[in-house]
Order: structure tokens, then C-alpha cells, then sequence
């Protein structure tokens, strides 16, 4: 529950009602992670609550309605120092729509592979370029400097990756190309190109009518 931990780390500096914790969150982790959707939020808060992680009490206001103020309790801080602590361990493989379209190419053949691979490669030199802006306006907000350079270093890694699809899977979309008409022909009826017989069962129905 990453986000969930995420919020308790907010709440480590001082008590917040939502939309506060909204803003922090996206002030601290920068626009690579995209914005928190409000009521994702909420039911993150009801949760934290349920769970006894957090504490929530109301704080009475005058000109507008009644706000939440979420607080991180004993046990809430317990859970965050287990957390944040512990290494990261990924559970779930490498899923990229990226190795889907290569399987796709490979199928076409060596055309459609060397076109997928070139306009992949514009799109990563693209998100470098903006990234490299990122970079320069975030400089001094260290932890999301920290993760724009993952992002950074992601792409590269992607871009390595581009030509190690091409050197491995090169030979691979050749040998389907060369096996394409081979399965043509076999997709072929068996009955085209063969001898028209219509005609001859009619001349032997015929001698057989005139000998008898």
C-alpha cells in the first residue's frame, strides 16, 4: 500500500484536513507521479482510520462546513517505520506494452520491426529532452530531483534496450518473413490450379449413351 504509507509520512510533520495533504503530496513528489485523486485520497483516510493508523476529529468552521483533520497515531508511526525501512521487492515481472509490440513485429516481419524500433526510439529521445527541462526547474527540490533522474535513467536504459531488440530480434523477423509465402501456399484450396475434369465425365457419359 505505497500511497497509504506515502500519506502517513505526510502526516509525520503535522496534522492535515484532505485537499492539504492532496497539495503536499503533489508539491513532494513533483509532476512525474501525476496528480492524487481526491477521493482516492478519502478512502485512503478511511482506511488509515479503520486501521487505527490515523486518528480524525473535526475542527468547526465558521464561514464554511466542518473539516476532517486526520492525525498519525502510535501505531500509524509503528507502520511507517516498518515500511520505509524495508527494501523494496518487486512482485509482479515486467509488464510493458512495449515487448507486446515487439512480438507484434517480429510477426510482420523486418520492416515492421526496424519502423516500431526507429519511432520508439524518437519517443525516448522526446521524453529525455523534457525530462532534461524537468530536471532544471525541480533542481532544488531534492526528492523530486530524485525521481525525475530515476525517470532519466529509466529512458536510457530504455534506449539500450531498443538496440538489444534489434540485434536479437532482427534474425528472428527475417526468418517470418522468409516463411510468409511458404504458408501463402498452404493457406491455398486444395482444388486451385488443378485439371478440369468437368469435361471429360461428359464425353464418357456420352460414348456410354451411344454404345447402348
Amino acid at each position: 500500500m505505497p500511497l497509504h504509507h506515502a500519506v502517513l509520512a505526510l502526516l509525520t510533520q503535522r496534522p492535515n484536513h484532505g485537499y492539504e495533504l492532496k497539495a503536499r503530496f503533489e508539491e513532494a513528489i513533483g509532476p512525474q507521479w501525476g496528480g492524487l485523486n481526491i477521493g482516492h485520497l478519502y478512502q485512503i483516510l478511511e482506511r488509515l482510520v479503520r486501521d487505527g493508523y490515523v486518528s480524525r476529529s473535526q475542527v468547526t468552521q465558521t464561514d464554511r462546513p466542518d473539516k476532517n483533520l486526520y492525525t498519525l497515531t502510535e501505531a500509524g508511526r509503528t507502520e511507517l517505520n516498518t515500511w520505509a525501512t524495508s527494501a523494496w521487492v518487486r512482485v509482479g515481472g515486467f509488464r510493458d506494452e512495449l515487448f507486446l509490440k515487439l512480438l507484434g513485429a517480429v510477426a510482420l516481419g523486418p520492416h515492421a520491426l526496424t519502423t516500431l524500433i526507429e519511432a520508439q526510439r524518437q519517443t525516448y529521445l522526446s521524453e529525455l529532452a523534457g525530462l532534461a527541462q524537468q530536471r532544471r526547474a525541480h533542481a532544488a527540490e531534492p526528492l523530486v530531483a530524485v525521481l525525475i533522474d530515476a525517470a532519466i535513467a529509466h529512458t536510457k536504459a530504455d534506449l539500450g534496450l531498443l538496440d538489444s531488440a534489434s540485434a536479437h530480434l532482427a534474425p528472428l523477423a527475417a526468418a517470418q518473413d522468409a516463411q510468409a509465402p511458404q504458408r501463402s501456399q498452404r493457406s491455398q484450396p486444395q482444388g486451385s490450379g488443378g485439371t478440369d475434369t468437368t469435361s471429360d465425365d461428359s464425353g464418357k457419359r456420352g460414348r456410354r449413351s451411344e454404345s447402348a
